[in-house]
Order: structure tokens, then C-alpha cells, then sequence
């Protein structure tokens, strides 16, 4: 797996900010998503995060950033380190969220609740380091704050990664149960905006026209009148 630099965001707010590298490059440096360095461009994220200069950390060097500059399709390198730290050990358990946003928590649990359905109660707590009693205050609108809720992206928030969203929701499609019956796909536009010529029915024995009764029937009526 290879390493990433120092403190990901403000070393990506640092190369969006003083440098003309792609997004691309940048996110796969940084190990973002390119939607989250798009967010840091735009001023979406990472708005209180100041950027860290990989080449005085040791991190990156000018020359790469030059080459990375000349070509777009180019992949930086991350300049071996002097010194080489232990790998921390990750304790699983739901995700730390700092104390400045955890008041934006609900709002994005709000947010996966409806634009994300598929998704466990376990998968929420991953994501956003919440509680299974507030996750179901929140879908049965009973939380202390429900009136004043509104629904936000917790990738914009800065609550979690997009690779880690976009990670949780292809595990749930894929444990999602196909329903007997239902098409797995839909219907090409052919064929549902084909005009649909009606089935002859079939002509029943008595159905023809007896033209001789249908006279001797008005002579009577017209005898009738007179």
C-alpha cells in the first residue's frame, strides 16, 4: 500500500492553492477522492484547514511537482522518509469525530437516511461516529432537534472521506436482497415508446350482420306507425 503524506487535506489545500496540478493528481497523492479536492478548490471543504508544504516537510520535491505540471497524466511520488514510524494499530469502533463538528452530525445522518436508504444503522455509525438510538431518533423523527434539521453531504462536512462513502454503499448494494419478480433492469425506450398495434379479435359465429332481418324488422315498425 502506498504511504500517504502528512496530514492529507492541508497538504492538498497547500498544491491546490500554489501549484497547477490536476485534481487527479492531487487526490492521488493525498489519497482523496477527486470530488473532495474538487470541494477544496471551490472553497467546500477544508475551509479552516491551512496548507502544509510538502517540499518543507520533506514530503515532495520541487522537480516532481514541475514534472507533475507538464504532464497531467503524471502520478507524484512521495520522497522516501529519513525516519520510518511505526504503523499505529486502528481500533475498531465507530469513527472520532472532532468536537467542532459533531453538532454537524445529525444533519448528516439526515442526509444518508434519505439519499442513501440501502445503508446499515452499523455502516452509518462507521461513517459519521454516531449511536444506533441517535440514528433511530433521527428516522423516526423523534430527535430533540428534528424540527430544525437539514439534510448535508457529510463528505462536505469533512465527517468522512468520499472513498469511504462511495466504499459503504457498494458494500450495501451488494448485500441488498434481489426481489423475486422485479426486472433487474429497466426497459429499453424502444420498446416502451413502440406503438402497439391492436390484436384482431376473434369473430364469433353470430356476430355477422343478417341483413334480410334487419329489414323485415323496420317494415314492421313502419306498418306499426301507419
Amino acid at each position: 500500500m502506498v504511504a500517504a503524506p502528512l496530514m492529507p487535506k492541508a497538504t492538498a489545500v497547500w498544491l491546490v492553492e500554489n501549484t497547477a496540478l490536476s485534481f487527479d493528481q492531487v487526490a492521488y497523492f493525498c489519497k482523496l477522492h477527486p470530488l473532495e479536492v474538487k470541494a477544496i478548490a471551490d472553497g467546500d471543504a477544508a475551509q479552516g484547514i491551512k496548507g502544509l508544504d510538502p517540499v518543507l516537510t520533506g514530503q515532495l520535491s520541487r522537480e516532481e511537482i514541475e514534472r507533475g505540471e507538464a504532464n497531467p497524466e503524471y502520478k507524484l511520488k512521495l520522497l522516501d522518509p529519513k525516519v520510518r514510524l511505526p504503523e499505529p494499530k486502528r481500533k475498531k469502533g465507530p469513527r472520532y469525530t472532532p468536537v467542532s463538528r459533531r453538532q454537524d452530525r445529525p444533519n448528516a445522518i439526515l442526509w444518508l437516511v434519505r439519499n442513501h436508504p440501502e445503508l446499515k444503522d452499523s455502516q452509518i455509525m462507521r461513517l459519521v461516529g454516531t449511536t444506533k438510538s441517535t440514528i433511530a431518533a433521527i428516522r423516526d423523527r423523534t430527535h430533540w432537534n428534528a424540527s430544525n434539521l437539514q439534510p448535508m453531504d457529510p463528505v462536505t462536512l469533512g465527517l468522512c472521506s468520499q472513498i469511504d462513502l462511495d466504499l459503504e454503499v457498494q458494500r450495501a448494494s451488494k448485500e441488498k436482497p434481489v426481489v423475486e419478480g422485479t426486472a433487474a433492469t429497466l426497459l429499453p425506450a424502444s420498446e416502451t415508446t413502440a406503438r402497439r398495434e391492436p390484436e384482431p379479435q376473434e369473430k364469433k359465429p353470430g356476430d355477422e350482420l343478417n341483413v334480410d332481418a334487419v329489414f323485415a324488422k323496420l317494415k314492421q315498425l313502419g306498418g306499426k306507425g301507419e
